[in-house]
Order: C-alpha cells, then structure tokens, then sequence
C-alpha cells in the first residue's frame, strides 16, 4: 500500500515501478482517489490492470472497498497487487489495509517539514520515501533533514530517496517491498 498526499508522486512511482523493477511481474493496482479515474486510465494506458476506487467524501480507502476492488482481479494470475490510496496525510494513518508492506509517500515539494507535521503516518508506515530528490534544491527542501525526521518519529522505518526522473531509488523501493512480500499471508 502506498500512502500520501496529492501530488506525492505515488502514481508516478507505481509506473516506474511497473516499467522497471516489476517490469517482469504480473502487477495489477487499486487506485483510490475521492473522484475521476486520473491516476487508473494513466496505468491502463501502460497495460496494467486496475482497479478505481472512488470514495466520494471520504478520505482514505477501507479494507471494504478494497475488497470489493479484488473482486475485478484474478489474484492467482498476479504476482504483485499494489494499492495506492487516496491523496492524503492524515486520515489514512488510522485506516491499514491489511497489506504486506504499507509505504509513505513524501515529496520534497512538500516542505521539508512534512514528516514533522505527520508523524502518525510515519508511524503506521513499514517504509518511508522521500521523492522528487532530484529537485530538493530547486524548492529548497533538505532531504537530510526529513531522513532525520523519520528517524526522530518512527526509528525503526527505513527511508528510501526516490526520483522518477532520474530513476534514483527506484530498484531499493522495489527491493525493500519484496522483502515484504506475502509477509501477511505467510502469518510473518
């Protein structure tokens, strides 16, 4: 499950994920966003079975409506099922889904202060990634401080640094995910 805000990067890391590290996998992905289909029609568009899930007002996907978006997959015809949740920082925290491994989401454009502001997110999270790396300097975010804000709220969450553009990180998120993976399914 991957979880942040609007404009975190999310969808993005799910496409290059798809076309890089996973590009030899069966993906198939549970959009959620409040409305519109944006982020499900740009990962149809590269072949990849999805899932939309909208939720009106409500700001984060449940395990109910999950389900029901299982229910358009043939699970044993996939080797990865990842669930982007709805753009959001706060109200997911208090909602897991049950996923092998639950990634944070953060952009640097989001100030360098965000994972000071969120913790709880932190917190309810086996991975945290920092994205957009590669534009740090141009924003005026300092990418070490937020590593360092991880580490201060939730020590035992490992930080991946991510660019989509340059595709830094991209192969260390996809490899901290499998070591995750059917940790829930195996009772682990």
């Amino acid at each position: 499950e991957l979880v942040g805000a609007t404009g975190s990067g999310k969808t993005t890391l799910v496409e290059s994920l798809v076309a890089g590290p996973l590009a030899g996998e069966r993906v198939g992905v549970v959009t959620g966003d409040v409305a519109g289909s944006d982020d499900a029609d740009r990962l149809r568009a590269r072949g990849v079975p999805v899932a939309n899930v909208t939720t009106g007002r409500d700001c984060h996907l449940d395990p109910d409506r999950v389900d029901g978006a299982l229910d358009g997959f043939d699970l044993a015809d996939l080797d990865v099922l990842l669930v982007e949740n709805v753009g959001n920082v706060v109200c997911p925290a208090e909602f897991p889904l049950g996923a092998d491994v639950r990634a944070v989401v953060v952009s640097v454009t989001e100030g360098d202060d965000v994972v000071r502001k969120h913790p709880m997110l932190f917190q309810a999270c086996d991975l945290a990634v920092v994205n957009k790396v590669d534009v740090a300097g141009a924003v005026g975010a300092d990418v070490g401080r937020m590593v360092d804000d991880v580490d201060r709220v939730a020590p035992e969450t490992p930080v991946v640094r991510t660019s989509t553009e340059t595709g830094r990180g991209v192969a260390d998120l996809a490899a901290h995910l499998d070591r995750h993976r059917g940790r829930h399914a195996t009772g682990g």
